[in-house]
């Protein structure tokens, strides 16, 4: 029980432990507080998931050569990987304005998806050890690896902006609205970690097999090629599928940003709906398995 039986009190002799609990407002240990006291008990811990992500990220290149850098040498050679089969080879960049500025901001800004999954669906099982030991809100953990995902697409906007530069954009106003568009998908794939982490904790394959579903959704985006262009002779509803999208909706507006004129308000629609639509649900989905994360 969380809470003790006063002294003096003895619940075998006195009173029924069922009254007892009622009483004296009793719960087993463990379980699982109400939404409002699991938030209160998550922004308490805020400084620890803060410094947790920060270490985290630290030691994730801390066995490599080249360390720190590689958060930005992975998606400029993806990058150029990329340019070079799709803008070169399958020619993709037809008709795209500033098709370099076009692929790199698709791909630093989808990668931020694809990091926050990845390590959403790790969060649980690569800390089982954590959870049977020390008692702490769950949601810590799936929080924690989004954050470093965050902080990673963070160092890429040192290479991201200046490409965007170097490749003829100027700098404008709208440049601003890079701001709340991450923190737009800042909160979606907070909501897709819960969700996934959870699933995550039930079933071990689950990061083997999220690689080729991103790898698909990667590929309907459109971090490659215009969807304008592709979908100009394909049915209405192609489109509409490929740009209610969120992988590119939020690639969409980080574009419209950064290198295009504004695309109309239904992209930022979109981006909010999305963000707090995913957030909340996967929340509550990950809070209501909050008694088996770390259970054997």
């Amino acid at each position: 029980m969380t809470s003790a039986i006063p002294a003096g009190v003895d619940p075998a002799r006195d009173e029924p432990v069922d009254e007892l609990i009622a009483r004296y407002q009793l719960r087993r240990a463990g379980a699982r507080p109400g939404i409002v006291d699991y938030t209160r008990e998550l922004w308490g811990r805020r400084h620890f998931i803060v410094a947790f992500s920060t270490a985290n990220n630290a030691v994730g290149y801390s066995a490599s050569f080249l360390g720190q850098a590689w958060q930005l040498l992975t998606p400029l050679l993806n990058a150029a990987v990329y340019y070079l089969i799709f803008g070169v080879l399958l020619h993709t960049k037809r008709g795209v304005h500033n098709y370099v500025a076009f692929l790199v901001i698709g791909i630093f800004i989808f990668t931020f998806t694809q990091s926050s999954l990845l390590g959403g669906s790790r969060a649980i099982s690569a800390n089982v050890g954590l959870t049977r030991v020390l008692h702490f809100p769950r949601a810590v953990l799936p929080v924690s690896s989004t954050l470093v995902a965050l902080q990673r697409l963070v160092y890429s906007l040192v290479v991201m902006l200046p490409i965007v530069l170097i490749t003829g954009e100027r700098p404008r106003w709208q440049w601003l609205l890079l701001i709340p568009a991450i923190a737009l998908q800042l909160m979606f794939c907070l909501g897709l970690a819960f969700f996934i982490a959870r699933i995550g904790a039930k079933v071990p394959d689950t990061s083997q097999l999220l690689p080729f579903l991103i790898r698909t959704w990667l590929y309907v985006s459109g971090v490659f090629y215009s969807i304008q262009a592709f979908a100009a002779d394909h049915p209405r509803w192609v489109k509409v599928i490929l740009e209610v999208n969120p992988g590119a909706v939020y690639v969409e507006v980080v574009r419209a940003a950064l290198i295009d004129e504004p695309r109309g308000h239904h992209l930022w629609l979109l981006a909010v709906a999305w963000a707090v639509v995913v957030l909340a649900a996967g929340y509550l989905f990950f809070w209501q398995a909050e008694e088996q994360y770390g259970r054997v």
